[in-house]
């Protein structure tokens, strides 16, 4: 599949929520970005013809390295833009999105998962992040409800709106903690970036299974310190409420209604009904273009208006083949 570089998301959120810590999500990210520019570069494309469409999604937890994820995020890509590749100023600012971490909540005492998302979100605004989406406290059990999004909006407003802090550019400026933290993750990424390297970038890396091998290790250690209490998660492993322990199966959980499923389901045969010549030639296109290694993101653009989702991911499956990674 070949991206385009109308819009490019290079994302780290994923990576986070997979289990790796905040030096491994930022420098695995950093690594994707840099491979995508030394393609479309091949590709023939001017550098600051589509540096400035790169945006970046990161996920913020609880570790005080995510306070200063988006200052190290910007110091090495400006550096890299100015110095490897020549980039002008726009080029050089990078632009992202913080999604507050899904790991970080909990089932037990599920009311607190708003404390540590509205912490989430204060690392973020304070880190100038360009957007943020705050998670809603039931996401650890169910599909959000109405309630619960407004919970998680209002925690966006309330910071935005009444903290006096969140209305200064840079509340933390001069700090000896972050300017501290921020050359120490700066250094523990570079370094971790060199290891990438040393296995032949991301491509060379990714073939070693280097990527997947080193989030699957750091999931199980944080999982492990959790279990055995190393890392305390408040109502989960300490301070538990031993009343509360087990109201999360009483909760009623979100299910969409058999009247939804069936309004569903009847939406969709209505449209596959209006589109089917449509469809047959998009899902054609679609498969040419993955077979030639074209860019299908711009046949899939128009695809998604004729086609399903079931379609284009059955005729991509059966084009493609199932992944297998080596041993």
């Amino acid at each position: 599949m070949v991206a385009s570089p109308g819009k490019l998301p290079a994302v780290a959120g994923h990576i986070a929520e997979a289990g790796a810590n905040p030096i491994t999500q930022l420098a695995f990210t950093l690594a994707n970005g840099f491979t995508y520019i030394e393609y479309f570069l091949n590709r023939g494309l001017e550098i600051d013809d589509f540096i400035p469409n790169f945006s970046f999604f990161f996920s913020n937890g609880m570790d005080p390295e995510y306070a200063v994820i988006g200052r190290v995020a910007r110091r090495i890509w400006a550096q890299t833009m100015k110095l490897k590749y020549n980039a002008n100023a726009r080029s050089q600012k990078l632009k992202y999105h913080i999604q507050t971490s899904g790991r970080s909540l909990h089932a037990q005492e599920i009311d607190f998962n708003d404390i540590r998302t509205t912490l989430q979100a204060l690392y973020a605004i304070y880190d100038q992040c360009n957007s943020l989406h705050t998670n809603a406290y039931d996401e650890a059990i169910t599909t959000p409800t109405k309630e619960s999004v407004r919970r998680a909006l209002a925690i966006q407003l309330i910071i935005n709106k009444e903290l006096g802090t969140a209305k200064v550019e840079n509340a933390q400026q001069g700090s000896f903690l972050m300017n501290e933290l921020t050359d120490l993750v700066e250094e523990a990424v570079l370094q971790e970036l060199e290891r990438i390297n040393a296995r032949g970038g991301v491509l060379g890396a990714m073939e070693r299974m280097y990527q997947r091998s080193k989030i699957q290790e750091e999931s199980m250690l944080y999982e492990t310190r959790k279990h055995h209490g190393d890392i305390p998660i408040i109502g989960v492993n300490t301070f538990i409420d031993e009343a509360d322990q087990n109201s999360n199966d009483r909760r009623p959980v979100f299910r969409s209604s058999a009247a939804e499923k069936k309004l569903q389901i009847s939406n969709l045969t209505h449209f596959k009904n209006r589109n089917k010549e449509q469809a047959a030639h998009y899902l054609t296109l679609l498969h040419n273009a993955a077979v030639q290694n074209e860019n299908i993101f711009e046949v899939l653009m128009e695809a998604v208006k004729y086609c399903s989702l079931g379609d284009i991911t059955n005729l991509l499956y059966h084009t493609g083949g199932k992944y297998s990674r080596n041993l």
